[in-house]
């Protein structure tokens, strides 16, 4: 049985996936009490993202021109956290990903500037082993020619 590589990266990714949901809910506590938090980060997210789910759902449905209630403050700031924690889960992921792209393309380079480096070592090596022969070449031809000149002997 071969053993591969463990996906250690794969295995970080998961664990960083599982350790940003309780931080995104602790986020998202915080900015239920805080109350900075609820009116300039919370609600205005939470009011536009309601405003165009309705609008899309009014135009679904074939009502045009339909006025929309904007959430009450509660709705709102509990949509607001919603979306600032899975914004912050998405960012977290993402970041991830980033990461193990470029660590996958640092892998690759690496192996690429190996091969190029073993393929310039193979190359030398032909080309000094092409200069052994031909001077091997050149040995074996005058080593005939000397053949060649030495006299015959006499057969008596």
């Amino acid at each position: 049985m071969v053993v591969g590589a463990f996906p250690i990266a794969k295995l970080l990714y998961l664990g960083v996936r599982q350790l940003s949901k309780p931080i995104a809910n602790r986020i998202k506590a915080g900015a239920r009490r805080s109350e900075f938090f609820k009116n300039y980060i919370c609600l205005p997210p939470a009011q536009i993202y309601h405003w165009i789910e309705m609008r899309t759902k009014m135009r679904i449905m074939g009502f045009r021109g339909a006025t929309i209630k904007p959430l009450n403050e509660e709705l709102a700031a509990e949509l607001g956290a919603e979306l600032l924690g899975e914004g912050i889960i998405f960012i977290i992921g993402t970041g991830c990903m980033v990461l193990e792209y470029s660590r996958q393309a640092a892998n690759s380079r690496h192996k690429e500037e190996e091969q190029n480096e073993t393929i310039i070592s193979l190359q030398t090596q032909i080309a000094e082993l092409a200069m052994t022969t031909e001077t091997l070449d050149a040995r074996l031809r005058e080593m005939n020619r000397q053949l060649v000149s030495l006299p015959l002997p006499n057969k008596k």
